[in-house]
């Protein structure tokens, strides 16, 4: 089984965020960046299907050479081998057509994106990778079993869990859940080590174009001050009349 985990590079949480050109762009400068959470749930599950199945683990980032770091320590988790699209990420459209390449090129039987990237929150990945390549395709993954070419996946809805059985190929959106946050891995100097060998090839990206624009950022808006009462009266008369929460 031949396995691909798409990894998006996204910045870490405890990063504080800025933007320049009137609010147009974001300001990376001083920014750590990360494996996208989502994607890292996947790809220990993917490490798990290498190690108990056979499986061989590919791993594909669209970026520029910023992003290697982010894609070498998906390496050094145990990975197989690397691609990367050289192209901006500049929306996700344009990303599933590039990854849509990938696939199309190495002949995967599972592919497994997150569910959305923490940065844009765009959620559009998965399911349009999974329209492109025409395959079957699960999101809100929260568990996934292959026997053969026959999968059983748990997903995550409204209300509760849904399992489900399909077939490869198939295309997943994971999530939180596919495995546990003490499950996820960190490099070791071995796996370090190790990385430095394998294959990182660097694609040029597929003649194609953005389906969506950025225009402007916007920072969530300062808190207020905090209003203290000391009695029920006036807490119902702020609740009603200014917050309108009754």
């Amino acid at each position: 089984m031949k396995i691909l985990v798409c990894i998006s590079n996204v910045p870490d949480t405890t990063s504080k965020i800025n933007f320049t050109d009137g609010d147009t762009k974001f300001d990376s400068n001083g920014v750590q960046f990360v494996i996208n959470p989502n994607d890292e749930f996947g790809l220990t599950r993917a490490m798990w299907f290498k190690e108990k199945q056979g499986a061989s683990v590919h791993v594909a980032t669209v970026g520029g050479p910023t992003t290697e770091p982010t894609i070498r320590k998906a390496l050094a988790i145990g990975a197989d081998e690397a691609f990367r699209v050289n192209a901006e990420p500049t929306d996700g459209f344009f990303v599933a057509e590039q990854l849509a390449e990938v696939v199309k090129n190495g002949n995967y039987d599972l592919v497994i994106a997150g569910r959305e990237s923490i940065d844009y929150n765009g959620g559009m990945v998965p399911g349009i990778l999974a329209t492109l390549l025409d395959m079957n395709f699960v999101n809100t993954c929260i568990g996934l079993e292959i026997d053969g070419t026959n999968a059983t996946a748990m997903r995550e809805i409204d209300g509760g869990k849904e399992k489900l059985t399909t077939s490869l190929p198939l295309v997943i959106g994971g999530q939180k859940g596919l495995v546990e946050e003490s499950d996820l891995r960190i490099p070791n100097m071995r796996g370090i080590m190790m990385a430095r060998k394998k294959a990182l090839t660097v694609i040029e990206p597929i003649n194609a174009s953005a389906a969506t624009a950025d225009t402007k950022f916007e920072k969530p808006a300062a808190k207020g001050a905090v209003k203290l009462v000391d009695n029920v009266d006036d807490l119902v008369n702020l609740l009603h009349n200014e917050a309108k929460a009754i």
